[in-house]
């Protein structure tokens, strides 16, 4: 973006008297233009022993596998954002949705929250965000095709936690970070 989102006037990159980083500035009504971290909402949807898997049709990451996730709408909470894309992506009803896991990608302004949840009734389809969606048990995950780090770790917890909980409502949340080292940094 190089126009002010305001007035139209050219803005210039510099940083601000009331600040101490960079950030696009109009020098005609001055107005300050933030950018701040997109949030990515997502469910690990689970029914029975397995996990549902879309496949996307979209970009980036095309062809590979991942859960359900998408941009957080204005208006929504992050579960209601996790539980929209579900629907969106793969045609399915989320119950019982609680916080497993928060990324922060700073390299990329991005922050993944995601959420645990049931498929209601084990019923689901194929969105049109998907080229496919399907139940995958911790042996057929399609691990050397998966589209993102946070889906990997994710789903790593998941088939760890699996075993140390009973109810899903007791699994603990994960805080991690990934940057272009994909090296975990725990908090």
């Amino acid at each position: 973006m190089s126009y002010c989102l305001q007035c139209g006037h050219e803005a210039e990159r510099k940083i601000p008297p009331t600040d101490n980083m960079p950030r696009l500035v109009c020098p005609n009504c001055h107005y300050i233009h933030y950018e701040n971290p997109k949030v990515i909402c997502g469910s690990l949807v689970v029914h029975e022993d397995r996990v549902l898997l879309c496949r996307r049709a979209i970009e980036p990451q095309y062809g590979l596998w991942t859960i359900p996730a998408g941009f957080m709408e204005n208006g929504e909470t992050m579960a209601e954002g996790a539980a929209r894309e579900s629907y969106e992506e793969a045609d399915a009803i989320v119950l019982n949705p609680h916080l497993y896991c928060i990324y922060d990608l700073p390299d990329i302004g991005q922050i993944y929250s995601i959420y645990l949840a049931d498929l209601k009734d084990g019923a689901y389809g194929i969105g049109s965000e998907s080229l496919d969606c399907a139940l995958f048990s911790e042996e057929d995950i399609p691990w050397d095709t998966l589209a993102f780090e946070a889906i990997r770790r994710t789903l790593k917890s998941y088939f760890a936690d699996r075993k140390q909980y009973n109810e899903l409502s007791e699994f603990p949340i994960h805080q991690d970070k990934i940057g272009k080292d994909l090296s975990i940094k725990r908090y």
